[in-house]
């Protein structure tokens, strides 16, 4: 389906009955096209209801879109690029995006943090390859990851939960419970040995924008950490796009009615329908609703905390990156930042509200394995560096110096650039509240309690009304998890229906 179009009319018949009034005869409406309202109107329009999606972007995908953001033919994906949650994911485990066309290439490195010097660490997908080239802390990493890759599906299960029922298996809660305790505790530095293991796990753990030491912290990188060593940090063929435009077909398959370039102004819109999920920041929840909240409520959406920001941009090269540590060409996803200790010192810097001398920087090469993201020869490089929420630096020129640090000779390289501030990324999707790409601070308290504490976080006071974005458990990634469980709520509150959101997407006859 092209991801453009205005309107797809697969929908039951609709009217217009007044001049606010969009949508009738419909059982669900959706709003918001992101990995998340997309993969809860897949299950609702399988479950055999009447589902309408409206976006607000002229495009569907929220933070999982590809464009072409610098010259002809460099295809860039705008916000995710690798995606070792859209392989791991009950939701997307139960979807089968290759039975959907979407092929998803593992590189064989699925990450690398290079040091001054001339070398790395590198997280190869086999775990035995990265075991060797770590050295004395070797058999630490694999003490570490081992256990967790062995139970890796009750760790996904568990960490991708509702945050609510007991762990469904206690080992494999208690392995991954006592790794992030040791990794938030003053115990966190006693397990290596050398620089190269200890700057690797904590270039993933800089991926939550906390504190290495904080709780999401470590959840992230023992997590992803883990999926690095079993199906790798993969990278759809032909850009991120690729994945929501499969669910995008389902959905229209299933009876579904997609309206992109409308953003909803009112839940006065929706009169007639009984049920409503918003795949928003609490903020869009506000200003939709209006007056309708409960005070009390509305307040709690009020103090609900955004965290730090990232500023993007995108290189068009005419060549591959000249990485000086080996093995660098061969990863999907590099962490540039140096050593442990200068990783928590900018991540502690953008925590306390200052822009790090030296910042993290993520990036992303495709053409390891994607050459159609770019022509003949040429790449892209997509790149983020944390900054403090709400920032309208553009920090391009210090992401440039950090590349240039492990990569000389990377500005000859350079054809066109495309910046995006923390400042302008609500204006690419609202639910990036001051460039916060998580939609909430990974907190302690926010990690279960998003976005209030409620023991059902997807049901709002307004009856039928429904919360399903990366502001809910369990939180910021593309694993369409968020929209499952809201579908779950909303399948058997409004409309009584108890069947498991996973048969519905594992029935072929559907």
């Amino acid at each position: 389906m092209p991801s453009g179009v205005r309107e797809v009319v697969r929908a039951p018949p609709t009217r217009r009955r007044a001049a606010h009034t969009v949508v009738t005869m419909v059982d669900v409406v959706v709003v918001g096209a992101g990995p998340n309202g997309l993969a809860a109107a897949v299950i609702l329009a399988r479950a055999g209801l009447a589902v309408e999606v409206y976006e607000a972007g002229e495009t569907i995908g929220g933070g999982c879109r590809t464009a072409e953001l610098t010259l002809p033919g460099y295809h860039h994906d705008v916000c995710a690029g690798a995606h070792p949650m859209a392989v791991a994911s009950p939701f997307f485990r139960a979807f089968d995006l290759a039975a959907h066309g979407v092929e998803m290439l593992a590189p064989e490195v699925s990450y690398a943090h290079p040091l001054d010097g001339g070398v790395a660490g590198l997280a190869w997908r086999d775990l035995d390859r990265t075991v060797a080239g770590l050295g004395r802390d070797g058999a630490a990493w694999r003490r570490l990851f081992e256990p967790l890759m062995r139970r890796w599906a009750e760790v996904v299960a568990l960490t991708m939960s509702d945050l609510r029922p007991p762990p469904l298996n206690v080992g494999a809660g208690v392995r991954y419970g006592r790794r992030v305790l040791e990794q938030i505790s003053p115990l966190w530095n006693l397990r290596f040995r050398e620089d190269a293991a200890p700057a690797l796990f904590t270039g993933v753990s800089a991926h939550a924008i906390m504190p290495p030491r904080a709780f999401a912290s470590a959840g992230v990188a023992l997590l992803l950490g883990t999926l690095a060593h079993v199906d790798g940090w993969v990278i759809p063929r032909g850009g991120s796009q690729a994945v929501v435009d499969a669910l995008a077909a389902d959905l229209l398959a299933h009876g579904g009615r997609i309206v992109t370039g409308h953003r909803v102004g009112s839940f006065d819109e929706f009169r007639d329908v009984r049920t409503i999920l918003l795949d928003t920041a609490p903020a869009e929840l506000l200003r939709i609703a209006g007056d309708r909240l409960p005070a009390r409520y509305a307040r709690r959406l009020e103090r609900f905390r955004y965290g730090g920001a990232a500023c993007k941009v995108d290189f068009a090269l005419s060549g591959p990156v000249p990485w000086r540590a080996e093995g660098c060409d061969r990863a999907g996803t590099l962490h540039l930042i140096g050593t442990r200790a200068e990783a928590v010192a900018a991540e502690k810097a953008v925590a306390a509200g200052e822009h790090a001398e030296r910042p993290y920087v993520l990036a992303i090469q495709p053409g390891t394995v994607d050459p159609s993201r770019a022509p003949a020869g040429a790449h892209t490089l997509y790149t983020y560096a944390h900054v403090p929420n709400g920032s309208p630096r553009d920090i391009s020129a210090e992401i440039i110096t950090q590349i240039e640090r492990f990569a000389p000779g990377f500005r000859d390289l350079v054809l066109a650039t495309h910046v995006r501030t923390a400042a302008d990324l609500p204006t690419y999707n609202p639910n990036y509240i001051g460039g916060d790409i998580s939609a909430g601070a990974m907190t302690t308290l926010q990690i279960p309690f998003r976005p209030a504490p409620r023991w059902n976080p997807y049901a709002t006071p307004l009856p039928g009304v429904y919360l399903c974005s990366s502001s809910t458990p369990p939180g910021p990634g593309v694993h369409g998890m968020s929209g499952l469980h809201a579908a779950r709520h909303a399948l058997r509150d409004r409309f009584g229906i108890t069947t498991d959101p996973l048969a519905l997407l594992s029935d072929s006859t559907r």
